[in-house]
């Protein structure tokens, strides 16, 4: 079976009768006391949630996270996003359906991300530093591992190779401000950027395309995983710098910028600085990014209330102005040029 229609391309009014991934179904209660459920969706495109008001406990059982269900109903707006009502569910045997068409990746080709990644490697100039990543990007099980992780459950990079594709483009973005700014250890910042969320490979796991949080992950966290990772392959470089090594898991713990949003302490270096910076502006920008993708009417111009954000986002116009850069952004969103020097890729 095969799908004929993904998120991005539906608007309002649509009438569908087409196959989803089921990311999540949680039950919920009306004022009334009624049980509803509350179902988001997705595809390889993005995702689109909505209430099934009738049956709520029987399509709970149906829409189970990982699996793929086949949904008729309409496509609606509500407050300026679009919105599924549910019909009818019926569930659809894995063996039916192309996976490919329903778990979401990189815009950039993961390979040539990788081919970047090696060629970044080779200009760090520290030998420890360099050394150290080696061992966690040398070996080619590790590097494909990294290659098609996702950077998070939700928010942001939230797909197959989004860990590496934010990792370079902060690595992209430190290598330019490690050159702006005096006073910068540019290959401990750039060790910084591709180390510091190391730690989601133990944190998440992705079982049929549904992001899940392990239980070292949810107990731990990425931040003192990642410390403990880089601690522990550290010790195994002979004459490893001991304050070169507190120096870099300083920057992984304080990556995130401030205690109340995770770091068990605030960047106390430049380098810890301007890597708590880059990664909060990267995270934002892909998130406005994913937000403009699912503003493919040029009825609407503010998202709805961003919680993370914490304020509502105007994208008015996002149509108009996609359409006349849609030749430049196609390159750019399938190969960016590499900053770094090396071999070019196949």
């Amino acid at each position: 079976m095969k799908k004929k229609i993904f998120i991005e391309q539906l608007k309002q009014g649509d009438r569908i009768d087409d196959l989803f991934l089921v990311k999540s179904a949680r039950l919920a209660e009306t004022k009334a006391g009624k049980p509803y459920l509350i179902l988001a969706v997705m595809d390889r495109s993005g995702e689109v949630s909505g209430p099934v008001w009738e049956n709520a406990l029987e399509m709970q059982k149906i829409c189970q996270p990982g699996i793929i269900i086949k949904i008729s109903g309409v496509i609606q707006s509500y407050r300026d996003a679009l919105q599924l009502k549910v019909e009818r569910v019926q569930s659809v045997p894995r063996g039916e359906v192309d996976l490919g068409e329903f778990l979401p990746v990189s815009p950039r080709n993961r390979k040539e991300m990788a081919d970047e990644l090696s060629s970044l490697i080779r200009t760090i100039s520290n030998p420890y530093l360099k050394k150290l990543l080696g061992r966690f990007f040398g070996r080619e099980d590790d590097l494909l591992i990294f290659r098609d992780a996702p950077a998070a459950k939700g928010i942001h990079h939230a797909y197959i190779g989004g860990l590496l594709e934010h990792s370079l483009s902060m690595a992209r973005l430190c290598h330019l401000l490690a050159d702006h700014y005096d006073g910068v250890n540019r290959s401990l910042l750039l060790t910084g950027a591709l180390l510091h969320d190391i730690g989601k490979l133990k944190e998440l796991q992705a079982n049929d395309g549904v992001v899940e949080y392990t239980v070292p992950g949810r107990l731990k966290g990425h931040l003192v995983i990642g410390c403990e990772l880089v601690g522990r392959t550290a010790e195994r470089i002979k004459n490893f710098p001991g304050d070169l090594l507190v120096q870099l898991q300083h920057l992984i713990l304080s990556h995130h910028g401030r205690q109340e949003f995770g770091s068990p302490v605030v960047p106390m270096t430049v380098e810890a600085m301007i890597l708590s910076f880059v990664d909060d502006l990267d995270a934002k920008m892909n998130l406005i990014e994913q937000l403009r993708r699912k503003m493919n009417s040029e009825d609407m111009e503010w998202t709805e209330y961003q919680r993370t954000l914490e304020r509502y986002l105007y994208l008015g116009g996002f149509k108009e102005k996609t359409e006349q850069t849609d030749t430049k952004k196609k390159d750019v969103n399938r190969r960016q040029p590499s900053l770094f020097p090396g071999p070019e890729p196949d």
